[in-house]
């Protein structure tokens, strides 16, 4: 991977497949996946490579640190599109993020050099994403045997091909990605800035300080929670008996309110995103 200016590479599948969405998708699509969302950037950005490319970005609308509304908005619409969206729609979202990724990349001579147009470090986005949802669906206590899950990674491609990752690049099963993930793991660090900027990030830092002294103690609390404990060692987070008797209390009762909700509730941010890519993309508009 070079520092160097590039441009994305060649479009290798411009087609996407409209295939049928399974169930378990749309149902980790609901309000309890922001719990988790923290957990998830933090576990991304413990790729150092793609910490350093957050942290310094030269594209500061995209920023969740300088611009929290607009990123948040951002990345739950490519959750959304990615997972329920149609072929064209996918295709669409990918053009989109491109154009923001070609100004991601490492200057010459940085210590750590990285690019957004990088496959291997967008599969490790996409991988903490699948992570992410099956914590969700452990959470949640969803119904789920082999097949349900088998299904679910298949369709879980779509967060690595929505990006610049190639079809071929997913992992082919449940087994080969749990290889890929534990390997990966091995390989993770953070330094002294990187553990710095995810942990203003878990603290809500970059708000206001009435909002910050607030809510960054329960975000730092239920970033820690979903963490796997590999990612706690690495940044240091402390975690004890009472703080996962105090999750799973939480964790029940957030299970047992998103069950009674009703759909469109329950849903509630996605099918708000979803709508309005889909009047952003009719109208020609930014998504990105």
């Amino acid at each position: 991977m070079t520092s160097a200016v590039a441009p994305p590479p060649p479009e290798r599948h411009k087609t996407f497949q409209d295939e049928p969405i399974p169930q378990v998708a749309r149902d980790t699509l609901n309000g309890f996946a922001l719990s988790l969302a923290m957990s998830n950037v933090v576990m991304q950005l413990s790729n150092i490579k793609v910490g350093y490319g957050v942290a310094e970005s030269k594209v500061e609308t995209g920023r969740l640190d300088k611009h929290p509304i607009k990123r948040g908005r951002t990345t739950l619409t490519f959750l959304a599109v990615a997972s329920n969206g149609t072929a064209a729609e996918r295709e669409y979202l990918r053009k989109e993020i491109n154009r923001a990724h070609r100004q991601v990349h490492s200057e010459p001579g940085a210590a750590v050099r990285y690019n957004a147009f990088s496959p291997d470090l967008q599969l490790w986005v996409a991988a903490c994403l699948y992570r992410g949802s099956v914590d969700l669906i452990k959470a949640l206590d969803l119904p789920l045997g082999r097949e349900d899950m088998a299904a679910f990674y298949r369709h879980s491609a779509r967060f690595a091909t929505s990006l610049q990752v190639s079809p071929d690049m997913w992992p082919a099963d449940l087994e080969a990605f749990d290889a890929y993930w534990n390997e990966e793991v091995k390989k993770l660090e953070v330094d002294d800035y990187t553990r710095g900027f995810l942990h203003d990030l878990a603290t809500l830092g970059f708000l206001p300080s009435p909002v910050q002294r607030l809510f960054g103690p329960f975000m730092l609390f239920l970033t820690a929670g979903f963490l796997p404990q590999e990612f706690r060692d690495l940044l240091g987070l402390k975690w004890n008996r009472r703080s996962q008797f105090l999750l799973d209390r939480y964790v029940r009762l957030a299970a047992a309110v998103n069950r009674v909700m009703p759909a469109a509730a329950r849903e509630f941010p996605f099918n708000v995103y979803l709508w309005d890519f889909r009047r952003r993309m009719r109208k020609g508009l930014p998504v990105v």
